[in-house]
């Protein structure tokens, strides 16, 4: 919509998780780091959490992206499952078919296949995203799987990412020898006023054709404030000031036009209101080569991102029951997608009648090329234009022709004969033989 207007290549806020787009924060890059040091030292269990919308799934994207062609990857997204569920999707992932198989032929053929990939040199690598959504069996049953190893390392490495939940389920007694295998651990934290500041106007220089614009400090700080610092929040905030800033053409932004911008957002449920807004989430837990540091911390996290998701469910309903007007950002998005389809709808009328006159001109100049230029014809121009033509001449001489009142010839070679009739004045005795005779003056 608005990418011609900020000279950008794409919209720099998108919400899907483009591994381009990473800004190398410094809990990004922690995470980063102690995810690759997991990988390296085929630990058992990564265990990755953050609040909603932190980036975990872009830093996994950036982690995968990264991978040599010796490891495996089988990654699982979708973990409302069971047990048994979860067996026959991991099985499924990595190319097995469980259809018709017990648990144990099941196991067994999943036991084989990780022999082959650590005989062929492979790396067999897990990924459970959104791995909150696990049952404590379903957690256990992974423990189990992981017991698959050799006499100095595992066959399989299992990375599980997921929200502040997933610690507070890691911290359940029933999960003590789980917690015991988890050999990394962390916990991504919000961004601070800086580093937000820093993260939009990287994205904005990644997308940039030219030169990049910027976003000034005051408007990262009210998007700071705003955001409590998670990644996707302020994705949202930036964009829909872009669209502001396009339908308004501004591209400078300042605290009046972000005040603006949330107020539209808060009025159309997208944000919650800021009188239900919390207390940003309590700091990271320990990250260090070890289990869950404890419950406490992990309980408080999750609270944080309970609260924090309760808000926008329960202003939705309002939006929807609601009688009022559509938004006016509703309506700016409305005329400025109208707007552009009429200006590409008259760029593709321009191209094509440049085209059609391009065509004209280059057929008409081919004609002209092809067809010879005719030559002038002699009895189209008179004789007495062309060089070697012969000068007119009397058929009689000038004296008898004066004698005579029979007209004088003209004759021009190349054309008819042309007569001209000479006038001679008319005396007093011929006028009176005239007048006898009855002729008539001619």
């Amino acid at each position: 919509m608005y990418e011609r207007f900020y000279q950008l290549r794409e919209r720099p806020f998108a919400l899907s998780p483009d591994p381009e787009y990473l800004y190398p924060s410094r809990v990004h890059q922690e995470a980063l780091d102690y995810l690759r040091y997991g990988l390296e030292s085929q630990a058992g269990f990564v265990v990755i959490t953050g609040e909603i919308g932190s980036g975990k799934t872009t830093l996994l994207q950036t982690l995968l992206r990264n991978l040599d062609n010796q490891t495996t990857v089988g990654r699982i997204v979708n973990t409302m499952l069971e047990p048994r569920e979860l067996l026959e999707t991991i099985a499924i992932d990595f190319g097995l078919d469980p259809a018709g198989r017990s648990k144990p032929l099941l196991l067994r053929d999943l036991s084989q296949f990780l022999v082959d990939q650590r005989l062929a040199g492979r790396q067999v690598l897990l990924v459970i995203d959104e791995a909150q959504n696990l049952s404590l069996a379903a957690l256990e049953e992974l423990r189990m799987l992981s017991n698959l190893e050799t006499e100095k390392s595992k066959l399989l490495q299992i990375v599980l990412v997921g929200q502040p939940d997933l610690r507070e389920k890691l911290a359940a007694p029933a999960l003590e020898q789980l917690r015991q295998r988890i050999t990394v651990s962390y916990h991504l934290r919000p961004l601070d006023p800086e580093e937000t500041h820093n993260y939009i106007n990287h994205r904005l220089r990644r997308a940039a054709l030219g030169v990049p614009m910027e976003f000034p400090r005051e408007a990262t700080a009210v998007i700071h404030d705003r955001s409590r610092g998670v990644p996707r929040i302020i994705n949202v905030i930036c964009d829909a000031t872009l669209v502001f800033g396009y339908a308004e053409e501004r591209r400078t932004f300042d605290r009046a036009m972000l005040a603006d911008v949330l107020a539209e957002l808060e009025a159309t449920g997208v944000l919650a209101a800021p009188a239900q807004d919390v207390p940003a989430s309590p700091p990271a837990a320990s990250m260090a080569p070890s289990p869950v540091s404890s419950s406490a911390s992990a309980t408080s996290a999750s609270t944080a991102a309970a609260v924090m998701d309760r808000p926008a469910v329960a202003v939705a309903p309002q939006v929807v029951v609601s009688a009022t007007p559509p938004a006016a950002i509703a309506a700016a998005a409305l005329a400025l997608e109208e707007r552009e389809r009429a200006l590409c709808q008259r760029e593709i009328e321009l191209a094509e009648q440049r085209r059609v006159l391009a065509e004209e001109y280059r057929l008409l100049r081919a004609q002209r090329q092809s067809a010879p230029e005719p030559a002038p014809r002699r009895s189209d121009v008179p004789a007495w234009s062309h060089a070697d033509a012969p000068r007119p001449r009397l058929e009689r001489p000038a004296a008898e022709a004066a004698r005579s009142h029979n007209p004088a010839r003209l004759s021009m070679a190349g054309a008819g004969p042309a007569r001209f009739d000479t006038v001679q004045p008319e005396g007093f005795w011929g006028r009176v033989k005239r007048i006898m005779l009855g002729v008539s003056a001619s």
